[in-house]
């Protein structure tokens, strides 16, 4: 059965639903947090084949100046839009948790506040690792 992604238009949270392609425009999605029926398909990324050797490339050129990494540990929007980069260029679906993170760093929140606001963050298996070690980048 295909598995489909959704985000809650009231808690905000995103889930999978697990749905056969019959079941898909016949059964109400409810979100798996809060059981709302507010909610919205997210649609996967379109994929581009690239070698591994060009994704290397692409972020090697981006990161290679020493100043493109400045600064990061305080610019939260800097932070994100590298992870979000490194993350599309790399083709590797990263899940949830890790687009929660980006998301919010993107609109400026602190790796402390998010640490904060979402404490099993960086728990064994989490492809987070923790917000907390970002200045090893």
């Amino acid at each position: 059965m295909p598995t489909y992604e959704y985000r809650c238009l009231n808690c905000r949270k995103r889930f999978e639903v697990f749905l056969s392609y019959d079941e898909y425009d016949a059964k109400d999605v409810h979100c798996v947090h809060c059981e709302s029926t507010n909610v919205q398909r997210k649609i996967g990324r379109i994929r581009i084949a690239k070698s591994e050797d060009s994704r290397i490339d692409d972020l090697a050129s981006d990161f290679s100046d020493p100043a493109a990494l400045a600064g990061l540990e305080d610019d939260p929007k800097a932070l994100g839009r590298m992870m979000r980069k490194m993350s599309n260029e790399m083709g590797e679906e990263m899940g949830p948790e890790f687009d929660e993170v980006v998301d919010r760093l993107e609109k400026g929140q602190s790796p402390e506040e998010i640490e904060k606001d979402l404490p099993d963050l960086g728990a064994e298996g989490s492809p987070t690792g923790g917000l907390g070690d970002y200045d090893d980048f």
